[in-house]
């Protein structure tokens, strides 16, 4: 009993010299993290070089925008390696002061294209809405008739829509032709408003963005000036009053890997015809139909989207699919906008175990109307067969099988004549297959090869293969190092163009390099050469690269480099971010400790508070996020990074770290998920946060606390389950608590099939009976992405076992519903409550967007 006072005397004291003294959780604590981000915005300049490159690919120019929305034109020539400035700029601002009659200011010259002039030492330009021509000697300006690529403007509309596809990066310059600031909100997925900065009058605001991010711009009243949807290649917004109630033009459709042929032949003679789930061949030159199957029902039937016709129009290939049991779940709509009463929503949704809807193929004679039988023992129990293609000479196709269970993947090959089928190339693991990010066929029909990428050597590597006889005929890449992706096939030089995270051993492994190699595996050259992660943009004639690299800690460096061996040319740009460190901003730490083995590097960054003081102990909260499709520890360098920052500077010392089982590193690496994704890494997680707490003594590790979302969820509330002699405090949204009652593709490549034992075994609601510590469960009541009662199966097992804890169950919010404003502000004050032992003094202040880089929501077993 001594004892138990002496405790609880102890941790009383503690309590209240960190409320005293620390003063934790106040507002001024919440003012200063939504201060500091906003201060963050648009304090980063030539970050990045959008090249416009001439006729002949040995020239471009490009525009730097630069503080105070001022800007500057820049001309390189690519083969002799000169940059400067583009012109005059104070001398082309007075030419176009006069020939326009107004004023224009140097740093602010509104061109938005350049070319070559039709006579030496002459530029043409677009600007106002016309073509230029500039004589360099006399800067004399001249109206041309030329009128081509003129507008670079995004439609404006002044209906509000949530954003719903994230493409690739790009950018959206917002141009302000107003009188009055406007206000810049990035419209999520749920519609939600996330304030990004404000454009004064006349003003410019760069802001990085995703193709397909839809864009709000109010004045300060909150009244909707325009809407705007980001492109592939960037744009300008223009804020000028002229929005109108148009729809946004319709987005092209992503790209399916299988596609259909048309159901009509090549040759125009046969079209294929659907009736009763049963094709019928119709001949367009007799009018003539006749049946071509018999057997296809409404539960087991053909489709004429599923039709393949071989080149010479003599056969084709159907699929014939069976349907699944097609489970659902349903939601209930608590407080619907529309009505009064509750709303019940039913939602397509397959989970482990089910009975799957299968397709295969079936081949048929058009010429003779009858099916050529194919044997399915090579494809008996497929979880999908895609990418059907014929031979150009029609005498085979191949198909791509994918095995239930993720465990053999086929390339197959079917004789047109006879139907008999052959193994091209075949992939097991005696683990998992990463189809879903892991995957490159590239047929070769010209010289009978594919390459193909596997990971069978340990690594993550390309593979040339003889389409004839199935064999391998040399491996294309090879070392201790990971194909991240293939960008380029060249077939004429047989060389392929890629990307590599750990090429250069001496760098951080997670690094993105870009490579060449030659089919035959000879010649691997690595063209970037900075130690940072890297992205590329060829010029058209890919004669020569512009690379940008960054690390969480160093602003962007561009480089001009020479794409026949990776030399530098010249260095571009080097980003100026001193208007954000006179913000008070602190760069992330990378951060490199043992994990569980004691022998395998663990990456990681360490994120401190603004107004961080060495002689203090800080508890420490760690993001995580150990979904095994990819990796999640930022490489590359951000003003903000979201929630991290946001709730560092409520005092805490922030970590993001990869685990063992996540991506991009050695298969041995990825495997420790298997069956196994109760783990999450978290030896691993607790191995690094003790090296670095040894070095940094400010780290107090006796008051460690975890969040995530998604599969993030999952792994938040395993850590407390599994290690709360470690972990106290976690704040777990949307969590897949068991893989069971999640999605079925994402779990069942990581947990396999059949559902076994091990389903359970990883399931957190099977080990609620060990929690220790606070726990805050956060779910969205319409949730389409994990199934709620996910978590409230979890809520109920910990009841069961008499735990305490906290529930927040959002009406109408979807998945990720944590990071909404009121969630994001709950999980602070949660933090903030239990890990200092204060109550948060925020008075209803609501933290600010978690970032400026909007971002696809995870992708998880949760997504």
């Amino acid at each position: 009993m001594t004892n138990r006072i002496s405790a609880w005397l102890t941790g009383l004291l503690w309590s209240l010299a960190a409320g005293l003294a620390c003063a934790q959780g106040s507002k001024a604590d919440y003012e200063r993290a939504a201060r500091l981000r906003e201060a963050t915005v648009n304090t980063v300049f030539k970050q990045r070089v959008r090249a416009n490159w001439l006729p002949g690919n040995t020239n471009f120019w490009y525009r730097n925008d630069l503080a105070g929305g001022r800007r500057e034109f820049i001309w390189v020539d690519a083969v002799r390696g000169e940059r400067r400035l583009a012109f005059d700029h104070a001398k082309l601002a007075r030419a176009l002061t006069q020939a326009i009659g107004k004023p224009v200011q140097p740093e602010r010259v509104p061109v938005d294209r350049l070319d070559w002039g039709p006579k030496p030492d002459s530029l043409l330009l677009a600007s106002q809405g016309r073509w230029w021509l500039l004589d360099l000697h006399s800067y004399t300006l001249e109206p041309t008739n030329r009128a081509d690529g003129l507008s670079t403007s995004l439609p404006a509309t002044t209906q509000p829509r949530p954003t719903r596809r994230t493409g690739e990066e790009t950018s959206i310059t917002f141009v302000n032709r107003t009188t009055a600031e406007a206000v810049i909100y990035w419209l999520t997925e749920t519609g939600e408003r996330r304030r990004y900065g404000t454009v004064g009058p006349g003003q410019r605001f760069d802001q990085h963005t995703y193709a397909g991010h839809v864009w709000l711009v109010t004045d300060a009243a909150g009244k909707t000036l325009a809407v705007f949807e980001a492109v592939e290649g960037g744009g300008e917004a223009i804020i000028d009053g002229a929005a109108t109630d148009q729809p946004a033009p319709p987005r092209q459709a992503r790209p399916r890997r299988s596609r259909s042929r048309a159901p009509q032949s090549p040759d125009g003679q046969w079209r294929v015809v659907l009736r009763d789930y049963n094709l019928h061949l119709h001949n367009l030159t007799t009018d003539q139909e006749r049946a071509l199957t018999t057997d296809g029902t409404a539960e087991d039937g053909y489709t004429e989207e599923q039709v393949y016709w071989a080149p010479d129009s003599r056969k084709l290939v159907a699929l014939k699919t069976r349907k699944g049991e097609g489970r659902k779940i349903y939601l209930i709509e608590s407080s619907p906008k529309d009505q009064l009463q509750p709303k019940l929503h039913a939602v397509d949704y397959e989970k482990p175990g089910d009975r799957i809807t299968v397709s295969k193929p079936h081949l048929f004679d058009a010429v003779e109307g009858r099916e050529i039988p194919i044997s399915d023992v090579l494809f008996e129990n497929p979880w999908s067969i895609t990418d059907i293609r014929w031979a150009p000479d029609s005498r085979e196709f191949t198909f791509l099988y994918n095995q239930r269970g993720h465990q053999v993947l086929r390339v197959l090959a079917v004789d047109a004549a006879t139907g008999k089928v052959r193994v091209v190339i075949e992939e097991r693991s005696p683990t998992f297959i990463c189809y879903s990010s892991k995957f490159f066929c590239h047929y070769l029909d010209q010289t009978g090869e594919i390459i193909w990428m596997s990971e069978r050597d340990g690594w993550n590597h390309l593979y040339l293969y003889d389409a004839r006889t199935g064999q391998v005929k040399n491996q294309i890449t090879r070392g201790p190092w990971v194909v991240r992706g293939v960008d380029h096939v060249d077939e004429a030089a047989r060389q392929i163009w890629f990307r590599a995270g750990g090429i250069r051993p001496e760098q951080d492994p997670y690094y993105v390099h870009y490579c060449r190699v030659n089919f035959d595996g000879t010649g691997l050259t690595i063209l970037t050469e900075g130690d940072g992660t890297h992205t590329v943009e060829f010029s058209p004639d890919r004669q020569f690269l512009i690379d940008t690299w960054s690390r969480v800690d160093l602003p962007p460096v561009t480089e001009l480099r020479r794409a026949s061996d990776g030399r530098l040319i010249c260095e571009l740009e080097r980003a100026d971010a001193t208007a954000l460190f006179r913000t008070g901003w602190r760069p992330p730490e990378r951060f490199v400790a043992k994990g569980r083995d004691g022998q395998t590097d663990i990456y990681g960054i360490i994120i401190r508070p603004s107004n961080f003081d060495p002689n203090r102990k800080y508890p420490v909260l760690e993001d995580i996020y150990a979904g095994p499709q990819s990796a999640y520890v930022p490489k590359a360098f951000r003003p903000w990074h979201g929630t991290m920052n946001e709730v560092a500077e409520l005092g805490f010392i922030v970590v993001k770290i990869d685990g063992m089982g996540t991506s991009h590193r050695s298969k041995a690496f990825h495997d420790v998920c298997w069956k196994n994704l109760g783990d999450a890494g978290l030896p691993d997680r607790i191995a690094w946060m003790k090296a670095a707490a040894a070095k940094y003594p400010e780290m107090d590790l006796s008051r460690v606390g975890i969040y995530g979302g998604s599969a993030g969820g999952q792994n938040a509330v395993s850590a407390l389950l599994r290690h709360g002699d470690f972990y106290k405090v976690a704040v777990a949204d949307c969590g897949c608590h068991d893989n069971r009652m999640d999605k079925i593709w994402w779990n069942e490549q990581w947990m396999g099939w059949p559902v076994g034992p091990e389903y359970a075994e990883a399931s957190n609601v099977t080990h609620a009976h060990k929690l220790q510590g606070r726990l805050l469960l956060i779910v969205g009541e319409l949730d389409r992405n994990v199934d709620p009662a996910s978590t409230m199966q979890l809520v109920n097992a910990l009841i069961r076992a008499d735990k305490d804890f906290d529930l927040l169950i959002v009406p109408g919010g979807g998945h990720g519903i944590a990071e909404s404003p009121y969630g994001r502000r709950r999980r602070a004050d949660f933090f903030v409550r239990h890990l200092w032992g204060v109550e948060p003094r925020h008075e209803g202040l609501t933290p600010a967007p978690v970032s400026n880089r909007p971002t696809e929501p995870a992708t998880s077993g949760a997504d």
